[in-house]
């Protein structure tokens, strides 16, 4: 059962449960307890599973160690503390490992000197020396830190293994960043392993601000068989105030030339950060930060310090940028997303974020970084030179400000992670059919797992496809049917297991070739999951048609006098979440009923002036051309809206419901669409829409009609089964079900062999029938990556009537619709360029509406 801490208790009656050397040092050092201390000590002291849900510098981490060194202090004292590991700290970042180890050695070494007591902790993750490793095995540290990869290896270990046999504690921090992902999912099973070899232990999640939190602490907990784990959640997240505001740098995004547009931008910035004393910005893409960094330079004098930090940085780079940070050494840091979670950073006092996070628990985890201490208020700017992107952002401030969060997904039943745990597991003993199928399916991300399902994970690594012996891909286990058994096969299983453990996928840059073999350039992977063939793109200013790819080679034409159909930096972008895209589309049916006044967009949407002037512009000439054409928007209605320029025909839907569903439904209605008018179709997703390309003939669109939530699931499996993106994300879900390898007996493997490997493979998996890495490949691009759960139910409303669509041709696209039209070619036009034509069609629209 999930239960909700509603009771708080003071210090005193805290402190009389702690070991006395331990309230000595604590009352000493804190004046008072926190929010998540006055509401999780008692908890975690009774020893009950707690979820902990606060903002950043609210005392989360050490609420959940106090106890634990007051227990371990207890048994020191009774001379009953043995060398074994005790409590089990496991974070998703190595560098949030290294910063909890330092902040545990304060109150380690004064409390140990208090008492010459000796509780020790240690490190083990990826980077710790073999030597770290012997020492811990000879005498284990009474706190280990660690990551999930590391927790794997450990449980395949035998000697390190015994020594995790007196666990009473599972410290998670960060867990939000871990249960919307395999990482988490890999984790869960973990965990499962980990109780079925020790018995009942503690679980102490630990996450900034995340929704629903009922169904995080399931994950946290998961099942003992049929019966559910208790659990505690103490909700504490909303506890600090917030300031937040919606920033447009100038009066007209449309008539002000973008280059003045982006230096008033940066005269705000550095105005806001010369009024405090650091700034942490954040921006959606690591291009985005290096070109913020390079301007901002130009601003700022030599004393004001700032420097960039993400993901594409060398590690070493990346901690002396946190160690100048933590030191008060900069005035500002600008990063993307790896400084979103907890690392110590030191005091920040403003986050800035360059256009929408996409997410209100994004912009909450990020803006969060600031005001570190529990009095200090969290305080955001949010900044934005696209009316879209405004309109995004006002939603969220809204709903943040109200403390309503979007939801996040928690993946179900991924077959490649299991078959990852099941090779796992046969490495450690003879196991009967029923009772691993028990173990898995206590995990939460495991209750549904059919059975049958698991049997054909079992096949697969047993060999019973003989097929792909003959490219190299051998058993892993030995199955017995008759008796119910299985168990390791080869004495190299642990060995394989061990260097091949993990679910973070490797990705590559692919080489692009002229049919001549000429080398044009690099384009991401995750680039190439969008690209199929006719497909138009720049790559070094130049324009270029998609032809295709093998292994990790793409091959184009030139088409320098064609327009590009996909922007090379959408890959980069971070998806809008479905309940914010519904919220957005709430807003547009409101406004273009009744066009809300510049002072309460302000007061009720955190807007400065500006912003609130480009919404109300942007919304009058939505509203009066729509009246224009004789167009009504209600409620339920779903606009498609046709489109003819000098070079093709664009059907414009006005879907809003964010890019991950209109994914989904933009392929389906391409692949359609291309059957029925016997072309190739082009197409151009945002989060507010997408838009078919048709070539300039007359268009059927019967092919929409046809369309349910019935047939969706099949239709889409056929619209990508040839993709680039299918031959991906087949390698990735093969690497973790160690059908491709990524290491063999220490010599690594590249990531061009692994694709070659996965192409060939893949052919053969698909003649047979239901074959489990296959069938994961799907589920993780329609659930994960895609949202075909919502996409159905939206096709299901259509069915049933709650949404109508609703036609209508124009001559000028409208308002709403010019992002969408523009998507491709904004790699050939300059920013400049792209607003010229924006004010083009404004100044069409405004014609229209006044003639």
């Amino acid at each position: 059962m999930i239960y909700k801490i509603k009771k708080g208790h003071t210090k005193k009656q805290i402190l009389s449960k702690l070991n006395r050397y331990v309230a000595q040092w604590f009352n000493k050092k804190f004046k008072e307890l926190t929010p998540s201390q006055k509401y999780g000590l008692m908890a975690i002291h009774q020893g009950k599973n707690v979820l902990i849900s606060s903002p950043t510098g609210t005392g989360k981490t050490f609420t959940a160690f106090l106890t634990i060194l007051s227990e371990l202090y207890n048994l020191a004292e009774k001379n009953k503390l043995e060398d074994k590991v005790y409590c089990l700290y496991i974070s998703p970042l190595k560098a949030l490992s290294n910063d909890i180890y330092r902040n545990l050695e304060e109150p380690l070494k004064e409390i140990n000197k208090i008492r010459n007591l000796n509780v020790t902790h240690a490190i083990r993750t990826g980077d710790t020396t073999q030597s770290e490793r012997q020492k811990q095995l000879k005498k284990p540290p009474h706190i280990l830190i660690t990551t999930p990869e590391s927790l794997a290896i450990m449980l395949s270990t035998p000697k390190f293994k015994e020594n995790l046999k007196n666990i009473r504690w599972v410290i998670i921090d960060e867990i939000h960043s871990l249960a919307d992902n395999k990482r988490g999912v890999h984790l869960s099973l973990s965990l499962e392993r980990l109780q079925n070899f020790i018995g009942n232990f503690q679980r102490i999640g630990l996450s900034a601000t995340i929704s629903p939190l009922e169904e995080v602490a399931k994950f946290l907990i998961g099942y003992d068989g049929k019966k559910e784990r208790d659990c505690y959640i103490v909700d504490v997240r909303f506890i600090k105030r917030k300031s937040l505001k919606v920033i447009s740098p100038v009066k007209s995004l449309l008539t002000t030339p973008t280059e003045l547009t982006l230096k008033k931008m940066y005269e705000q910035i550095v105005e806001d950060v010369k009024k405090h004393r650091t700034t942490l910005i954040f921006t959606n893409t690591r291009s985005g930060t290096e070109r913020v960094v390079y301007n901002l330079k130009k601003y700022l004098s030599k004393d004001e310090l700032i420097e960039a930090h993400h993901g594409s940085l060398s590690r070493e780079i990346r901690k002396g940028v946190e160690k100048k940070l933590k030191e008060g050494k900069l005035k500002v840091i600008v990063s993307s997303t790896s400084l979103e979670l907890g690392i110590d950073i030191g005091y920040i006092d403003l986050v800035i974020q360059i256009s929408s996070p996409k997410s209100i628990a994004r912009c909450l985890q990020r803006i969060g970084r600031s005001g570190h201490s529990l009095k200090d208020t969290i305080k955001g700017k949010l900044y934005c030179f696209d009316r879209d992107d405004i309109v995004e952002c006002a939603i969220i401030a809204r709903n943040a400000m109200r403390n309503k969060i979007d939801k996040i997904r928690i993946p179900r039943n991924c077959l490649d992670v299991l078959a990852q745990h099941i090779m796992g597991i046969a490495i450690e003993k003879k196991w009967n059919i029923e009772e691993a199928f028990e173990l898995i399916r206590n995990s939460y991300c495991y209750r549904n797992l059919k059975f049958e399902d698991f049997i054909s994970v079992l096949d697969y690594l047993s060999g019973k496809h003989q097929k792909f012996e003959k490219r190299n891909v051998y058993s892993k286990i030995w199955y017995d049917e008759e008796n119910k058994m299985f168990g390791k096969r080869g004495k190299y299983a642990r060995v394989i297991y061990s260097l091949n453990i993990g679910t973070i996928p490797s990705e590559v840059a692919v080489k692009v070739y002229t049919r001549d073999r000429k080398l044009i350039g690099t384009i991401e992977e995750s680039f190439l999951d969008y690209l199929s063939k006719g497909d138009r793109f720049v790559l070094g200013g130049r324009v270029y048609e998609f032809l295709g790819s093998k292994g990790l080679k793409a091959v184009v034409r030139e088409a320098f006098h064609e327009a590009p159909t996909i922007p090379s930096w959408f890959s980069e972008q971070l998806p809008l979440s479905f309940d914010i895209a519904l919220d957005v589309s709430k807003f547009r049916i409101e406004m273009l009923k009744n066009l809300k006044p510049l002072k309460y967009l302000m007061e009720n949407y955190n807007l400065d002036k500006n912003a609130s002037l480009a919404i109300y512009d942007y919304f009058r000439q939505e509203a009066l051309y729509l009246k224009k054409l004789g167009v009504e928007y209600n409620k339920n209605d779903l606009l498609i809206e046709s489109y003819e320029d000098a070079r093709d025909i664009k059907l414009i839907f006005h879907f809003l419901f964010g890019r991950r569903v209109n994914d989904v439904l933009s392929r389906v209605y391409a692949y359609l669409g291309g059957i029925e008018n016997k072309c190739n179709v082009g197409i151009a997703v945002t989060d507010n829409g997408f838009c078919l390309i048709f070539p300039k003939k007359s268009i059927k669109t019967e092919f929409i009609k046809r369309l349910n939530h019935k047939n969706i699931e099949e239709i889409i499996k056929k619209a990508i089964e040839k993709t680039e993106l299918m031959k991906r994300y087949f390698r990735h879900c093969s690497t973790r079900a160690l059908m491709i390898l990524k290491n063999y007996k220490g010599h690594e493997i590249k990531v061009r062999k692994q694709q070659l490997s996965a192409s060939l493979l893949l052919d053969i998996a698909k003649e047979i029938e239901n074959f489990p890495i296959v069938e994961e490949t799907y589920r993780e691009i329609l659930e994960d990556k895609m949202d075909i759960e919502n996409a159905k139910k939206i096709l299901e409303k259509i069915e049933n009537k709650e949404l109508k669509l609703k036609f209508f041709s124009t001559s000028i696209p409208t308002p709403f619709a010019h992002n969408i039209v523009l998507l491709g070619l904004t790699d050939i036009l300059m920013l400049e360029d792209k607003r010229k034509i924006l004010e083009k069609f404004s100044k069409q629209i405004e014609k229209e509406i006044s003639s």
